[in-house]
């Protein structure tokens, strides 16, 4: 049975917010990695469009920008969205009945589903579909912007935590 992991970079507040801060070299090299090992990714209709980015090389891209793009297209990708009429490549759409599929999707599949999105991620919560949090806490103060939890923070254990590259926590969480 797969395991859905929520983790996304998060400011000191709380905030996600991918222009106001990115992933050290290190980070992403960490990054690469888990896109590698996936075995899939399960969207929200924002997250999706705006990573969209890597299913084009760009001509400025250094080794690392193409094997993170290369391990994102080659992984299966399910997009949760009543908007979206249709999506890209090695991608499938979710409109309708999110805990019946997703269940199945889990049921079906080995490894981890990256969850990428914090209102998708607070639905699947609130269905008590989450295995793991991963907050990748950067030292810096945004005021403001997204939270990284959508609603209120459900009762969570930490797991683990470790330090990736000179100034990034990765806190792992379960629920409790």
């Amino acid at each position: 049975m797969a395991r859905l992991v929520f983790g996304m970079n998060q400011s000191l507040d709380g905030y996600v917010d991918h222009m106001a801060f990115g992933p050290s070299p290190a980070l992403f090299r960490h990054f690469i990695a888990e896109a590698e090992a996936q075995a899939g990714s399960l969207y929200g209709r924002h997250v999706y469009e705006l990573m969209r980015y890597w299913d084009d090389d760009q001509p400025d891209w250094d080794a690392d920008r193409h094997a993170f793009a290369a391990a994102w297209r080659k992984q299966p990708k399910w997009v949760v969205s009543r908007s979206l009429d249709s999506v890209g490549p090695n991608a499938s759409l979710i409109q309708a009945d999110l805990e019946r599929t997703v269940r199945a999707l889990k049921a079906g599949r080995d490894g981890e589903i990256e969850v990428a999105g914090p209102t998708l991620a607070q639905s699947l919560t609130e269905l008590g579909l989450i295995d793991e949090y991963r907050i990748y806490l950067h030292p810096v103060a945004l005021g403001h912007g997204t939270p990284y939890f959508a609603g209120s923070r459900p009762p969570l254990r930490l797991m683990t935590h470790d330090r990736i590259g000179d100034d990034v926590l990765r806190l792992t969480y379960v629920p409790a």
